[in-house]
């Protein structure tokens, strides 16, 4: 659900008057016949300005102008993102203002060595939340004034409390802890209840260790590796963390469709019912490559990422954790992920028109998974190709982070949900 502050220019007219005194009065008709004239020439005039303006939109006014000029892209990006947004000009001028104006602050109480710190590693399937701790502290978005910040983040590492050793009922009771002396210490939470505090975690642990807590559940943003709704993931609310496995084994892929010959891909292991249907149904097709496990890599180097290069569609059906790397990884890779899920709330869904890139099936549709993707025209598959290659920017980390990464996109989510918030 878009909640976006969309910007519109509107352009006005108006019309003036002028008022002569003739040095002498003509005839009466004379008179009438030159108002008319007159009348009718003003009129064809601003009926041709509006007709023009309809056409060709002038330049915003002096008042908007700076903020137009700064967020607009080159003919270059504005192709290159016609295709993936659900509004380009919107994402545009949006995502300029809240370069410029977002501020977070970041709470600096609690143990150093297992709050305020990047958590154990920025690598592997805790790559997403380590970046963002590294990312949030060097940014220019941070801010050290609490009285000048639109969000407040609450810096809390499950991944670095697992680390340590600490059980899940011990995490809960940390984070119990931390956040109500946050309440008591600071005035900010009780001003929205934690509607504009934020925390970021990514695989079940940090999920599991939250769920103690349902005032932080319920009123707080979860940037969290966990877009399934059946573990409490609220859409307008919270954010869906894009698990992103890095760093990749492999260049990025794109441009290659003469290479992928095989239709379909998927090796992982049966720990939900949608997996073991996939493999009981498709494991044996000659046209699915469908492996009941993961490639064994005695077998060969890399012969698991090899295989993305070498497909068209991957399928990513939902597992036992509430979260997975596999969409990511077929995007960095430049195959089409096939979303086989009933419940799975994608990464920036409200910004990316994901059916662009991808193609979403319900669990049903399994039975029917190799004619619904043979039944895709070529031309449709070569255009989601070209649109794949388009928005692998966006799931990519980076240090320090680049303009539209995955880092801004999840600070983009963040900033069109603080509009909503009121005190």
């Amino acid at each position: 659900m878009s909640v976006g502050k969309q910007k519109q220019f509107q352009f006005q007219s108006q019309s003036q008057s002028q008022s002569q005194s003739p040095s002498s009065s003509p005839p009466m008709l004379s008179s009438l016949q030159g108002s008319l004239l007159t009348l009718a020439i003003l009129t064809l005039l601003s009926f041709t300005y509006f007709s023009l303006h309809s056409l060709h939109p002038s330049s915003p006014s002096p008042a908007t102008a700076t903020t137009y000029i700064s967020s607009s892209s080159s003919a270059a990006d504005d192709e290159q993102f016609s295709d993936i947004y659900h509004s380009p000009e919107v994402f545009r001028l949006n995502f300029a203002e809240m370069e410029a104006k977002f501020k977070v602050y970041i709470y600096p109480d609690g143990d150093p060595n297992t709050f305020y710190q990047t958590p154990r590693k920025v690598t592997g399937k805790y790559a997403s939340e380590g970046y963002f701790f590294q990312n949030i502290r060097e940014s220019h978005f941070r801010t050290d004034d609490p009285d000048q910040a639109h969000l407040f983040f609450i810096p809390i590492s499950c991944h670095k409390m697992r680390g340590k050793g600490t059980s899940y009922d011990n995490m809960t009771i940390i984070v119990r802890d931390y956040v109500e002396s946050l309440i008591s210490k600071y005035p900010y939470w009780n001003r929205t209840l934690g509607a504009d505090h934020f925390f970021v975690t990514c695989h079940d642990v940090g999920v599991r260790a939250t769920e103690g807590l349902p005032l932080l559940v319920k009123n707080s943003i979860r940037v969290v590796c966990s877009p399934s709704y059946d573990v409490g993931f609220i859409p307008h609310k919270d954010v869906a963390l894009p698990q992103v496995l890095q760093p990749f084994a492999l260049p990025a892929g794109g441009n290659d469709v003469e290479n992928r010959t095989t239709l379909g891909f998927w090796a992982g292991h049966r720990n939900s019912k949608i997996r073991v249907i996939l493999a009981r149904v498709w494991e044996n097709d000659t046209e699915l490559y469908i492996l009941n496990n993961r490639i064994n890599r005695a077998e060969g180097n890399l012969l698991y990422q090899k295989k993305f290069y070498e497909t068209k569609f991957c399928i990513c059906p939902g597992g036992s954790q509430v979260n997975s790397a596999r969409p990511t990884d077929s995007i960095h890779y430049g195959c089409i992920p096939v979303i086989l899920s009933n419940y799975y709330d994608l990464p920036f869904n409200d910004i990316l028109d994901w059916r662009k890139f991808a193609v979403i099936l319900r669990e049903k549709d399994v039975y029917q998974l190799k004619q619904i993707l043979k039944d895709i025209p070529y031309s449709e598959f070569l255009t989601l190709h070209k649109n794949l290659v388009k928005v692998q920017q966006h799931f990519q980390w980076n240090s320090p982070p680049v303009k539209y990464d995955a880092f801004h996109m999840v600070m983009y989510d963040l900033w069109l949900r603080h509009h909503v918030i009121k005190y």
